[in-house]
């Protein structure tokens, strides 16, 4: 009697359970790429999940991190690794909506050819910032006044060609008709110096690397490249207020390489979720100025998707060439 109990209570449960019951996985250790250097934003938050990850399927998520060629190099390694869910990547808007548009069929893979989408996590806002000491502009509108009347006498500096802080100058230029120098570096924290130097005057970038320089004075932030304000400044204005339709975020999310199964893409994907809904990971990454997402697979597809739409038409506007 006990045993037909035990056993109505398991059949119960797969039959309630079904994305968890087709699978045992993971067996085995799971590597988490980021395409990028230790402790930038993506970094972060693939620790934060590898952690529940692991309390959560008794297996070790372990982050690895692969830096260079813009992210490229971590994103390939995955793509060739085998589709069974042991290797994973946290890429972001670069490595997923721009590249594989701006340097064409030749780059080493196609995003959703090559990867399998699990979930968003993140966005990432991008802030325009100005430095004080040698633009005078302390609004959207002063400023668009300024570089019409200073044509091509401004930079704009960038982590790099291509990357969202590139394309976020590139599109407020086209859709407001001015016209600024870019200056690309290797990477945001290359940047920087110099922004703050006022070797380049102005600079679309991440919140986590901008704010303290805004809250110290050395930086003067116009608006956030987000559709709408953000809880870590609500007096600071998006720049859609000014020049509808601008958007030019940040974002990443977990991927696998193609033909990993569904049941392991769907028991991750709802893991994850659930992790970014945490209060704990909510409050973590608002502290960080990043906005915590979760997506379904589906979701995440129809994100790159689109995505990839409005980058493509700024790199062919723009006449953007790799360098």
């Amino acid at each position: 009697m006990k045993f037909s109990t035990l056993a109505a209570a398991c059949l119960s449960l797969a039959v309630a359970s079904p994305a968890f019951a087709d699978t045992a996985y993971p067996t085995k250790a799971v590597t988490i790429v980021v395409p990028f250097s230790a402790g930038g934003t993506a970094d972060i938050i693939a620790r934060m999940a590898a952690e529940h990850l692991q309390k959560k399927f008794g297996q070790p998520f372990v982050v690895e991190n692969i830096g260079g060629g813009g992210g490229v190099s971590g994103v390939e390694k995955v793509v060739r690794s085998a589709p069974d869910g042991s290797t994973l990547v946290l890429a972001s808007t670069s490595n997923l909506a721009v590249h594989p548009t701006l340097y064409g069929e030749k780059f080493p893979y196609q995003t959703l050819r090559d990867l399998k989408p699990i979930s968003q996590v993140s966005v990432v806002p991008n802030v325009l910032v100005i430095n004080p000491d040698k633009i005078p502009a302390r609004s959207v509108p002063d400023l668009i006044a300024y570089l019409k009347a200073n044509p091509d006498k401004v930079s704009f500096g960038s982590a790099g060609t291509g990357t969202t802080q590139h394309l976020a100058g590139e599109l407020f230029m086209q859709k407001t008709g001015t016209q600024m120098v870019h200056i690309p570096y290797k990477g945001s924290s290359a940047m920087l110096p110099d922004l703050l130097a006022g070797n380049v005057e102005l600079a679309f970038d991440n919140v986590p690397l901008l704010l303290p320089h805004v809250k110290s004075g050395k930086l003067v932030a116009l608006a956030v490249a987000t559709p709408e304000r953000q809880d870590f400044d609500k007096n600071l204005p998006a720049v859609a207020e000014f020049v509808p339709g601008f958007e030019a975020t940040a974002w990443h999310g977990f991927l696998a390489p193609a033909g990993t199964p569904d049941d392991v893409t769907n028991k991750l994907s709802t893991e994850i979720q659930a992790f970014m809904k945490q209060p704990e990971t909510i409050k973590k990454m608002q502290e960080l100025g990043i906005t915590p997402v979760s997506s379904t697979p589906e979701q995440f597809t129809d994100l790159i998707k689109s995505m990839t739409a409005q980058w493509k038409e700024v790199i062919v506007t723009g006449n953007i060439k790799p360098q």
